[in-house]
Formats: structure tokens, sequence, C-alpha cells
């Protein structure tokens, strides 16, 4: 016993170890409690008690939209409440099932065989844990800010109208029967399916859906102030239990789970073997990490801005991922950050990370004291409040901003909410991502050039259409911008273009605000020197930075230019290297048919040294 404790201590040193080496901390949760007061505790309790009257229904609703016993979403909203504040960097976030991890697994699962489904989500869940965590190790999480929020605003948006559509047969009570072969769930197989089984509507079930919706509307609208998801789905779990005592009628509901139900579970595989199991979970599993990850990093900096706190995203992505892990092994679902308890908890006044154990300390109470009382909660009231739910994550505002902001914004919602639309969603958000990064691309692999002369005071300035250059066989260019491969034809063909003037001898490329030089950049740059030089011209660069000069140097291009022919800039006179280039190229020509002065600020001494 003594020596199983000894190496249990270990193992958590190397792992807290680990951690730290990484920049990670082991339990932050610890350092959490300086200065912690009573009246702390009672908030924390407070917010705790709020946050767990909405997490266990709506974990129930979220495994109902994934189409998984209703346990496996009570369970993941207590293991991951519990799991997670140990390892999070925020103090507000709580983690749980959400709708569109919740959808994403019941489209993306949508390609398996039903019986497969459940026994293969406690190996899904392992591995996107570990794809967090590994991501958290590497600091990914510092790469997701560059997701477009036109992204998110489009998937939210394509998430919801699914989970409204497919919400809506259990809403009518119809029996859909499952297609057995393992279809990609999408709108419009969605739709086909629930149109075939419209001869199987049954009225008792609609008439309680309705009735579900105007008790939240109103609740909603009068008692704000009152857990309105938990209250609606009690008082019409109730009005059932009393219409089918004195009317007899009888829709469908959930399954009754007991504590034997509620045990830990380890992943299992197929005959075929682990490897086959993983590679046809790989896909699902990393879109699943991606989108927790990309959840709970924009509930960590919501909050933070909210609080003044300092969100630290790869921290968060590590809980995330340990949550998924823990949720694992308790039979759980995908947990991330969720908006709606993550809300609920910073504006019930929580001040530390207990209010999210104290919540999931309470659904885990209330799934051993309940889970027998299940088969009295009707689907189609709880499929009404999901829906109430999707419908408001539908941010009308955001997706005007998105819309109206730029064309490209545009294009990118409205590809990525299509996307949501006719394929799966794990597909969806790498569609609308790989958009962004290609529009993106497209905008930044435009640099702008365009052609200086010095005026007669001195200052550098652009060329005017209707002025002559003051020494027509030189031309200074004048480069700003991005370098890297996705401009390269454009740089090499813009420079192309302007040696077309039969009267230029020289080009002076003004470097100043080039920035990214890469492999393919430099190549096409080459290739522009032998160009210009086959056609009897000379090229010279000024103004190039430190950290030009080195990509140039490392690839062996200072030798092809000439290192004459290169002038660092001067931080004290940003125009004195392209002085000391008009006057090599003078050398070039053999004249001196320009008296060259440059402008400089008679208060700082001028640096009169050669290429700096």
């Amino acid at each position: 016993m003594r020596r199983s404790r000894l190496l249990i201590r270990k193992t958590i040193g190397r792992f807290a170890n680990f951690l730290t080496q990484n920049g990670l901390k082991a339990m932050p949760i610890l350092g959490g409690f300086s200065g912690y007061q009573p009246t702390d505790l009672r908030a924390d309790l407070r917010a705790g008690t709020n946050v767990a009257l909405l997490a266990f229904p709506q974990g129930m609703a979220y495994a109902a939209i994934a189409e998984l016993p209703i346990q496996y979403g009570i369970v993941s909203g207590a293991v991951a409440a519990i799991v997670a504040p140990l390892f999070a960097g925020s103090r507000h976030t709580i983690l749980g099932p959400t709708n569109a991890t919740a959808f994403m697994i019941y489209s993306s699962l949508g390609l398996f065989a039903a019986a497969d489904r459940e026994r293969l989500m406690p190996l899904l869940l392992l591995f996107v844990g570990m794809l967090l965590v590994l991501g958290a190790l590497l600091r990914v999480a510092d790469l997701i800010q560059y997701v477009s929020r036109s992204v998110v605003v489009g998937y939210i948006t394509g998430a919801a109208v699914l989970i409204m559509a497919n919400q809506l047969r259990h809403v009518l009570g119809m029996d859909v029967p499952d297609d057995g072969h393992g279809g990609a769930r999408t709108f419009f197989t969605i739709l086909q399916s629930t149109v075939g089984a419209v001869s199987t509507i049954q009225w008792q079930a609609a008439v309680l859906g309705g009735a579900t919706f105007v008790v939240w509307w109103m609740l909603t609208k009068r008692l704000r102030m009152l857990p309105v998801f938990a209250t609606t789905l009690v008082l019409m779990s109730g009005v059932y239990a009393l219409l089918h005592a004195r009317l007899g009628w009888v829709v469908p509901t959930f399954e009754t789970f007991r504590l034997s139900d509620l045990h830990p579970q380890w992943p299992s595989v197929d005959r075929g073997g682990l490897f086959l199991e993983l590679s046809r979970l790989f896909g699902v599993a990393f879109s699943v990490a991606f989108l927790a990850a990309l959840e709970n990093s924009v509930m960590s900096k919501t909050l933070a801005s909210q609080s003044g706190d300092r969100p630290d995203l790869n921290q968060d992505m590590l809980s995330v991922g340990m949550a998924n892990i823990a949720s694992a092994f308790a039979g759980g679902m995908p947990a991330s950050g969720s908006l709606t308890r993550s809300a609920l908890n910073f504006a019930s006044g929580a001040v530390s990370r207990l209010s999210s154990i104290v919540s999931g300390l309470l659904c885990a109470v209330g799934a051993v004291l309940l889970g027998g009382y299940m088969d009295w909660v009707p689907k189609s009231v709880l499929s009404v409040l999901v829906i109430c739910i999707a419908g408001s994550l539908i941010n009308r505002r955001q997706i005007r901003i998105a819309l109206y902001a730029t064309p490209s914004d545009a294009a990118v919602l409205l590809t990525t909410f299509v996307g949501a639309l006719l394929v799966p969603l794990n597909m969806a958000i790498f569609l609308g991502v790989g958009v962004s990064i290609m529009l993106y691309l497209r905008k930044a692999s435009k640099p702008y050039l365009t052609e200086y002369e010095f005026s007669e005071a001195g200052e550098l300035r652009e060329a005017g259409e209707k002025r002559q250059r003051p020494i027509p066989s030189i031309s200074i260019v004048h480069v700003e911008g991005e370098l890297f491969f996705g401009a390269a034809e454009l740089f090499r063909t813009q420079i192309q273009k302007i040696c077309l003037d039969s009267d230029l001898r020289v080009v002076i490329l003004r470097l100043k605000n080039a920035r990214h030089l890469d492999a393919t950049s430099v190549m096409a740059l080459e290739e522009l020197v032998r160009f210009v030089r086959l056609a009897g011209r000379d090229l010279l660069i000024s103004g190039a930075s430190k950290e030009v000069y080195r990509v140039l140097r490392n690839a062996g291009m200072v030798e092809v230019i000439g290192r004459e022919n290169i002038f660092l800039n001067s931080p004290r006179n940003p125009n004195l290297s392209t002085r000391n280039a008009l006057k090599r190229a003078q050398e070039i020509l053999g004249t001196t048919e320009a008296d060259i002065r440059i402008y400089y600020d008679p208060n700082k001494r001028q640096d009169e040294g050669g290429a700096g």
C-alpha cells in the first residue's frame, strides 16, 4: 500500500514537472484561494447551485441531440465541471457538453453503425482528450486566434439550424427509423427523413411541445430570475404525469438509468484492432478537439475581458483535454466550454474555480437520485427546450456584422453556414477555416508597389503620373507588404512590367517595409535579377532590414546581387540607404546628372556611414 502511494506521488510529481517545463501549471487551482473569505465561499456555493440547475437538464438535452443515452450528457456535465477547474487558467469557465459538439457527434457518428456508436464513445473521448493535451503542450492554442470569427458565427448558426431541424421529429412524436447503414446526417437527409415520417405524427406529443414553448416563453419574459430551463422541464414533466394518470396519454419518454449504469468504462476496440479503430475515428476526434478548443478559447477570452483576468488559452486547452479524458473513463460525452453556463456562473458572482466543482458535484448527486425518473420526461418537452436554446445561439447582430463588414467576411460566413447544411459538421468547420485562410492569403499576397522619386527639397515622394522621373534611367520602387510565397509571383511580374521602359537602366527596390521573405520569394527575386541583367539593366536593394538581409545571406543571394548593391536600413535616417543606392546607381551609369540631397532632422546627428 505504501509503495503504491509512493508510486502515485512520483507519477504526479513527474507529470507536474513535465507540464512546468512546457509552460503549463499542474494544479493552478491551488493558487486560486489566496485571501479567500467566507463571503467568497457563499458566492461560489450560490453560483455553483445556479449553474447545476441549468447544467443537469442541459446535459440531458445535449445527450438527446447526440442521440446518446441521457446519462451520457449528465455524467459529462458532472465530471468535466469537477476535473476541468483543477487544470484551468480561467476561474469562471464551466465545461460540459455543448450544442455544437453534441450535434457534431450526432452528425459524425452517423457514419458508423448504430451498435458501434456507444461502444466507440469512450475511445473517441480518450482520443479527443489526448489531442487537446498534446495541443496544449505544443502551445497550439496560440493559433486559435487566427480562426476568423466569421467562421465561428457561420458554424454556430448552421449547427443551430441543424439542431432545430433534427429535434422537430421528437417535438411531433414522429417515428423516424434509423437508416441503419451509417449515413451522414446533414440538413437535407434530416429533412427528408422527417418529411417521410409525417404520417406518424402523435398529436399528444405535439400538444405537449406547444405548451412547453408557451411556458418557456412566459417564464423568460416574466420570471427571468428563475432557472427557466429546469423549471419548464420539471413543470411540463409534471403535467405529462397528470395527463398520463387522468387521460391515459402516452408519449415517447427517455429510458431510466440506475446507479449501476454509472460505472467507469474502459475504451474498448473491435476485433479489427486499435489502429483500425483510431483510423476510423481520427477525423471525428480531430474535429471535435478543434471545436472544443475553439469554443473554450472564445469563452475564456470573453469572460476574461469582463472580469479583468488574463486568459491563458493553452492552460485552458489542457483543462479541456483532461476533462475529456476523465469523461472517457466515466462514461460521458465530449466536453468543452459552455457559453450559457459560463455566463451564468460569472453573472451569479462566482469568485473562484470552486463554483464549477460545486455544480459538478450537484449534477452527480442529481444523476444518482433522479436517474430512475427519466421515463417521466417526454422527449417532445425536452426537444422544444433544445430548439429554444439553439434559437438563442443565432446572433443576428454578429451575422449582420459579418455580412456587411467586408466581402471576404460575408463569403466565409455563407460558405461555413451552407457547408454546415450540406456536409457533416466535422467537414464544414474546416471548409470555413480553409476558405478564410485562402481569402486572407489572397489579400496578403498583394504587395504594394509604387515608384518613388526625390523632390527638390530632398524628400522621398511618390512619383506623379504626369511628371517625368528626375533621372529617367533610374527607377526607385517602394515595396510594402508581405513577400511570402503567395506574393512572390505577383511581385516578380510587377517589377518586370516596370522594366519594359526602354529608358530604364537601374531599378532600386526599396524594401524598408517589406516583410516575411521566404524561399519562394527569394527564388522569384533571383529570377528577377537574372531577367534584369539579361535586359542590360541592374537591380539594387535599399532599406533592407536585418531580417531581410539575413534571409538573403542564408540563401546565397548576397553574392548573386552583389554586396555593393545592397544598402541596409538606417533607423536614424530611413532615407539614407536610398540616397546611397541612388549614388551607386549613378556610379553604374557613369554620370552625376543630379545633385542628390536627402531630408534629415537637423536636431539629430546625421549618419554619414556607408550602408547603414
